[in-house]
C-alpha cells in the first residue's frame, strides 16, 4: 500500500509542472475568452453583460462571418480530400523501401519546419502579377502578354491561399503515416505476398485498415488546423480583397486588435475552439470501431 501511494506521489510530482502550465496557458485563457464573449467590452472601459448577443450577432448581423466559416470548411475539405491522400500515397511508396528513401523523406518534410510567414512570402512571389513564377510559366507556354493578379482578385484570392496551406503540411502527415506503416509487423505483408496479393491489395486491405489510429490523428490535426487557420492567409491576403479570403481566425484578429471589440472577438475565438472540440469528438466516434479492429489484430 505504501509503495503504491509512493508511486502515485511520484507520478503526481512529475505531472504537476505540465498540468500547471496547461491550466495557466490553455485552460485559463479559454475560460477568460468564454467570459469576455458574454460582454460588450472594448478592452479598456467597463464591461456590459449582454449574454449570448455576440454569438447571435455573428450569425445574424455579421455579413462576413458566414463567408469566413464557409472558407474554413473549404480549406478543411481540401486538407482532408487532397492533402491527406497525397501524404498517404507518398508514405506508402516510401515505406516500400525506394531508392533515396531518407532523402525524399527529408525533402517532403522541409516545408513543415519553415515558418508560415516565410511560406506566405514565397508563395506571394509565385502568384505575383508581374514577376510571379505562375504568370511566367503561363506566358512561356501560352499568352505572352498574360498578366493576372491572383491575390488581389476576389475569385482567385482564397484559392491562392489554399494551395500553399495544403502543400505545406503534406510532409507532416506523410511522416506520421510513414511511421505508422513502419510500425506494422512485416509478417502481415509477407503472408499476403505468399498468398499472391498485389501491392495495391496489400495497401487497401492491410496497410490502410491497420493505420486507422494514425488516420484518425491526421484527420483531427488537418481539420482543426484548417478551422483555426490564420498566419499564412493573413500574410498573403490579410483576408482580402474585399473580405474574399477571410477565415474565422483573420476576422477574430481584426475584431480584437484592430477594431477593439474584445467581447465580439472573444466570441469568435471561443466559437473556433468549440468547433475544433466538436469535430475532434465526432472523428473520434467515427473511428472508434476501426481502431478497435486494428488493435485486436
Amino acid at each position: 500500500m505504501d509503495r503504491m501511494l509512493g508511486k502515485k506521489r511520484t507520478i503526481a510530482f512529475f505531472i504537476l509542472p505540465a498540468l500547471l502550465l496547461f491550466l495557466c496557458f490553455v485552460v485559463a485563457p479559454l475560460v477568460a475568452s468564454g467570459i469576455y464573449s458574454l460582454f460588450e467590452y472594448d478592452g479598456v472601459g467597463t464591461k456590459d453583460l449582454i449574454g449570448l448577443q455576440n454569438y447571435i450577432d455573428l450569425f445574424s448581423k455579421d455579413q462576413y462571418f458566414l463567408k469566413a466559416l464557409i472558407n474554413s470548411f473549404i480549406l478543411a475539405g481540401a486538407s482532408i480530400f487532397i492533402q491527406l491522400p497525397i501524404s498517404l500515397l507518398i508514405a506508402i511508396v516510401l515505406a516500400r523501401g525506394v531508392k533515396g528513401e531518407k532523402f525524399f523523406r527529408t525533402v517532403y518534410f522541409v516545408p513543415v519546419v519553415i515558418s508560415s510567414m516565410v511560406i506566405g512570402q514565397l508563395w506571394m512571389k509565385i502568384f505575383h502579377s508581374e514577376y510571379g513564377l505562375l504568370n511566367m510559366v503561363i506566358r512561356l507556354f501560352g499568352n505572352k502578354e498574360f498578366e493576372f493578379s491572383w491575390l488581389s482578385t476576389p475569385s482567385t484570392a482564397f484559392l491562392a491561399t489554399v494551395i500553399p496551406a495544403v502543400w505545406q503540411y503534406i510532409g507532416y502527415h506523410m511522416l506520421l503515416f510513414y511511421a505508422g506503416i513502419k510500425s506494422i509487423s512485416s509478417d502481415y505483408f509477407e503472408a499476403a505476398k505468399i498468398d499472391g496479393a498485389t501491392n495495391r491489395q496489400i495497401s487497401v486491405r492491410i496497410t490502410i485498415p491497420l493505420l486507422a489510429p494514425v488516420i484518425k490523428t491526421c484527420l483531427i490535426f488537418s481539420l482543426t488546423g484548417s478551422l483555426r487557420a490564420f498566419d499564412l492567409i493573413y500574410v498573403m491576403t490579410g483576408g482580402g480583397p474585399n473580405h474574399a479570403s477571410e477565415v474565422p481566425g483573420t476576422l477574430m484578429y481584426n475584431s480584437l486588435f484592430r477594431r477593439g471589440l474584445y467581447g465580439y472577438g472573444s466570441a469568435q475565438a471561443f466559437l473556433i475552439v468549440v468547433e475544433c472540440l466538436l469535430f475532434s469528438y465526432l472523428i473520434g466516434r467515427m473511428f472508434k470501431k476501426a481502431e478497435d479492429n486494428a488493435s485486436a489484430i
